[in-house]
């Protein structure tokens, strides 16, 4: 599975992607994560099986979503909490659900 996250400068979701990684490797779950800014999403996301939005930038949402429908791309907005608190474990599992639901 391939998990794209974006968020303004692509900081904080790089701590967010050591995390995921973490997370998916001690749970033996097979997954490219990686992490852009909202300045290249529009360039990269074809390459994710699952797009996640950091809050910063979910006004993104509404044009990724058309963007994404046509290659059945599931888009969403990581929850503000889990965001906050870098919690690789959340994100990962919000990851997997709309992957596992598209």
């Amino acid at each position: 599975m391939n998990i794209m996250l974006c968020c303004s400068a692509g900081m904080t979701t790089s701590l967010i992607v050591l995390k995921m990684e973490k997370v998916a490797a001690s749970k033996g779950i097979s997954a490219r994560i990686w992490a852009v800014s909202e300045s290249v999403i529009r360039t990269e996301f074809e390459e994710a099986d699952v797009l996640l939005l950091g809050p910063q930038v979910r006004f993104l949402l509404s044009e990724m979503e058309d963007i994404c429908e046509e290659k059945k791309i599931p888009v969403d907005v990581i929850d503000m909490l889990n965001y906050g608190m870098c919690d690789g474990e959340a994100i990962l599992e919000q990851a997997i659900k709309l992957y596992d639901n598209k």
